[in-house]
């Protein structure tokens, strides 16, 4: 297992930066989401660890060795594309086995290691089709075979599910971070899918613009996003506008249309003062609907627009003159008593605080 290290890289393409001056460590066996809206430099970077893109400035080190220069076969890093890029006259195991002949290895190690990231990927009653004959998860299962093969110092994967359905993508994800836990594999995974990202891995970093907008935990990056757009991105909020009016020891109260908000601040490092003015970030989930005045925390409306889904109901919850998005597990309020005056409650540490 080996670190990767980031250190002030940046990528132009004519007028264009890419990247900007971005620093960023990938801890040993770690799997590292690069996670943002198309455009964002995501791929970019992946490129240029993968040696496939030069960047301008900044350095690339794979554990303690530099090799921002270094051309891509010498570094030694697995890489499994969107398109897969399988030899479609080839079979599935001259397909895995291909890195290795290139490497000029004994015909009997070839066979053997060949068996093996077959065997890894669950694939090994498939050795003798070609890619035609397989469907879209064996594909990607032999992309990703193929890159074990030649036991990397790291695998980069470029949005690899993006090609399969939807019951697929959720199949292949969990077979993603069982072979790369399973082969101690520092991974780099880069997609737009928030979902894909949070499900499986063990940090994100949002990028946005050529920058890396928060680095952390999926829930942390749900829960406490640290500024506007990664909170935008990273699952639905509703954002109300507001100032300042108290604070300290990390929370802040809000004084918006819709009253007092106490919260928790996003960025506890940067805290606002007294009359900043600030969003404040709920997610649709975190809303509880009652009859009820509570402590804090409650705004009175009706629901708007209602999609019942079953299990779940999205509202369009009006009030003072601010149409919120709440969700409602095993859903009540769909139907004749939607008609009333609802109370909307927060608990404050779901209460997201944001100064931009």
């Amino acid at each position: 297992m080996i670190s990767i290290q980031i250190k002030k890289l940046t990528k132009r393409f004519g007028p264009v930066v890419a990247l900007q001056n971005l620093d960023l460590t990938i801890n040993p066996g770690e799997l590292f989401f690069l996670l943002g809206p198309s455009g964002c430099g995501k791929t970019t970077l992946l490129r240029c660890l993968a040696g496939f893109c030069r960047p301008d400035d900044g350095r690339i080190l794979f554990g303690e060795e530099d090799v921002t220069l270094q051309e891509a076969y010498r570094r030694n890093a697995g890489m499994v594309f969107q398109s897969y890029a399988l030899w479609p006259h080839l079979t599935v195991a001259k397909n895995v086995a291909f890195g290795l002949e290139e490497r000029r290895l004994p015909a009997d190690e070839i066979h053997r290691r060949t068996l093996q990231a077959v065997e890894a990927v669950h694939l090994g009653e498939c050795l003798d089709r070609k890619p035609g004959e397989l469907s879209g998860g064996e594909q990607q299962r032999v992309a990703l075979a193929r890159a074990l093969v030649v036991r990397p110092r790291c695998l980069l994967l470029d949005e690899p599910l993006s090609n399969l359905d939807a019951r697929l993508r959720t199949e292949m994800r969990g077979e993603i971070r069982r072979v790369c836990k399973e082969f101690q594999l520092t991974t780099v995974y880069v997609t737009h899918d928030q979902k894909e990202a949070l499900a499986i891995a063990d940090r994100i970093a949002i990028m946005h613009e050529g920058r890396i907008l928060q680095v952390g935990a999926p829930r942390e990056i749900y829960r406490r996003p640290v500024c506007r757009k990664a909170a935008d991105f990273v699952g639905e909020a509703s954002f109300i506008p507001g100032k300042v009016v108290a604070g300290g020891g990390g929370r802040a109260v809000v004084e918006t249309v819709l009253g007092r908000i106490d919260g928790v601040l996003g960025d506890p490092t940067l805290p606002p003062k007294v009359g900043d003015e600030v969003v404040v970030a709920i997610r649709p989930e975190c809303w509880v609907l009652g009859r009820e005045q509570k402590a804090q925390n409650c705004v009175e409306g009706v629901i708007g627009n209602a999609v019942y889904l079953g299990e779940m109901a999205r509202y369009d919850f009006v009030c003072a003159g601010i149409t919120l998005k709440i969700i409602e597990l095993n859903p009540r309020f769909v139907g004749p008593t939607s008609e009333g005056r609802l109370i909307a409650s927060v608990d404050p540490d779901d209460a997201v605080i944001l100064v931009d």
